[in-house]
């Protein structure tokens, strides 16, 4: 059974490069946090899972779900993820406000997984290559 993910944008970044920086700033340890508005409702189905990252209309990389609490303010979700930042083979993806379910068997492979030296390039040329759908 494939696990449960969710797709999210990510607003305001360009770039993988400038999506990892700004992760990269609220990272504690191996840990990442991401705050969203309303706790999914199959949250427990997410843990394990990705949350996939869209940038330019496409999934361009994935971070793996640890889990969810809620912020200080007992108003807003805060989702708990892996701070490893993890290129996917880029897959077209129309933008969204707030999250939405993706089913496993739905999500694009890691770019690492058979794709030889391509999960060794910066995100920044993967990200070039994808645009040209070379990748």
């Amino acid at each position: 059974m494939h696990p449960l993910h969710l797709t999210k944008v990510a607003v305001g970044c360009v770039s993988v490069d400038e999506l990892a920086g700004r992760l990269d700033g609220r990272a504690t340890g191996a840990e990442t946090t991401v705050t969203t508005r309303y706790k999914p409702k199959r949250a427990d189905e997410l843990i394990g899972g990705s949350l996939f990252w869209i940038i330019k209309h496409r999934l361009v990389a994935r971070q793996t779900i640890l889990g969810f609490g809620e912020c200080d303010d007992g108003r807003r979700c805060v989702i708990q993820l892996s701070a490893a930042l993890v290129p996917v083979r880029a897959y077209p993806k129309r933008a969204h406000q707030g999250w939405r379910y993706l089913q496993g068997g739905d999500a694009p492979g890691d770019l690492a997984d058979g794709a030889g030296d391509l999960g060794q390039m910066p995100p920044s040329l993967i990200s070039e290559l994808a645009a040209l759908a070379l990748l």
